[in-house]
């Protein structure tokens, strides 16, 4: 009886053995099936890799460029002498008064930037003048206000109607503001990204950002001889004067005015291109004007169609009409003759009297520029010299 209890417990423990190596053995093989990846079967494809997306540079940041380039922008008031019309009792009273009837106080508020450590300035004609309310001379008293609260006087140099830019000047006494480097406009893109920083409805040092919309304006019919960069940043209502800066944190144009059916912000906004208004400052600083060309003694008149037929032009002929040459003038002299239609200029294409007075103002006193013209259909080329002529105000 004892042997076969022994036997018995032998083959127990001989089975409870077995079986638990036949445990392990399936543990580790479930072990290493979880840790290798599953066999793709030979009779699936494997499917194709998806390409990563390229990588999107975004909106880049341009917050140390606002914090350099703020400082540089400053808040202008001005304020005005607006005149009435005299009545006539009071005309009767005192026929030699000078005071040409009742006058009130009149504010223009807007946005400048410093340009030079010395203190000059940048701004809008509109800005000083207050939207053509009143003359240079009737503006009293202009203040500038520094981004760190301080208040100074400031003196106006010299005002450009033709870009409605205006040189304003500060006295920093011994101290150097901080100045806005100047970028080049001419190398700007179209969608490359802008920063404008001015003073819109009296808040001041308000950054908005946006792209260039379109280069080279010259059809915004804001004045005469702008050339502008259009961008949607947005531009309010005292943001005038005030900067467009690239992404190195240059001056590139100075905000001047906004297309807009309600009066503000439809993302349709125009700068001076900041190589002209570096232009135009070095002329108001050196002569107090700027000095533009002119064909002096020589009237024009559109050119239409009606016009172009009767005086014998081709079908299609854009340009502008000689309306009035006086005689003995330069431009009689050039040979110039009523109802010649001038069709080029140096070249370039004339399409309407604007074109024509931007291009000659454009061009260096004291040159000699060659015009076409078209007189009874027939072309001939015309040499005339440019003078100087007067488009701004002291």
């Amino acid at each position: 009886m004892s042997v076969r209890r022994f036997l018995l417990a032998a083959l127990l423990l001989v089975c409870g053995f077995v079986a638990g190596v036949v445990l392990v053995g399936r543990m580790r093989a479930e072990e290493q099936a979880i840790a290798q990846p599953a066999p793709v079967p030979r009779t699936a494809a494997a499917p194709a890799q998806i390409a990563a997306p390229a990588t999107s540079p975004g909106i880049p940041d341009f917050s140390r460029v606002a914090q350099r380039t703020i400082p540089a922008v400053v808040n202008v008031s001005s304020q005005q002498l607006v005149r009435g019309a005299i009545s006539p009792l009071e005309l009767f009273l005192d026929p030699d008064s000078q005071f040409n009837g009742r006058a009130s106080v009149a504010n223009s508020l807007g946005s400048g930037v410093i340009v030079t450590p010395d203190g000059y300035i940048l701004t809008n004609n509109h800005v000083v003048t207050g939207d053509g309310r009143a003359s240079l001379r009737d503006v009293v008293d202009i203040t500038v206000v520094l981004s760190d609260k301080r208040e100074m006087p400031a003196k106006v140099v010299a005002v450009d109607q033709g870009t409605d830019l205006a040189l304003l000047k500060v006295d920093p006494k011994n101290q150097k503001l901080p100045a806005m480097p100047w970028g080049d406009s001419d190398k700007l893109k179209v969608a490359e990204w802008v920063l404008a920083i001015g003073n819109p409805y009296q808040l001041s040092e308000t950054v908005t950002l946006g792209i260039v919309s379109a280069l080279n304006r010259r059809d915004a019919n804001i004045n005469q001889f702008g050339n502008f960069i259009q961008t949607d940043a947005a531009i309010n209502p005292g943001n005038s004067g005030g900067a467009l800066i690239n992404a190195n944190g240059e001056l590139v144009g100075i905000n001047t005015a906004i297309f807009s059916q309600s009066g503000g912000y439809q993302g349709i906004g125009f700068a001076v291109a900041s190589n002209l208004a570096r232009q135009v400052m070095s002329d108001l600083q050196t002569y107090g004007e700027v000095r533009r060309g002119t064909i002096n003694a020589m009237s024009l008149t559109p050119l239409t169609t009606l016009r172009a037929q009767r005086l014998g032009a081709p079908e299609n002929t854009r340009g502008v009409i000689v309306a009035d040459v006086r005689q003995g003038s330069p431009a009689d002299r050039a040979g110039f003759a009523q109802y010649d239609i001038v069709v080029s200029y140096n070249g370039m294409e004339v399409v309407d009297s604007d074109e024509l007075i931007r291009l000659v103002g454009e061009t260096k006193i004291g040159s000699t520029a060659t015009i076409g013209v078209l007189r009874r259909g027939k072309r001939l080329e015309l040499k005339v010299p440019i003078e100087q002529g007067r488009q701004s105000q002291r």
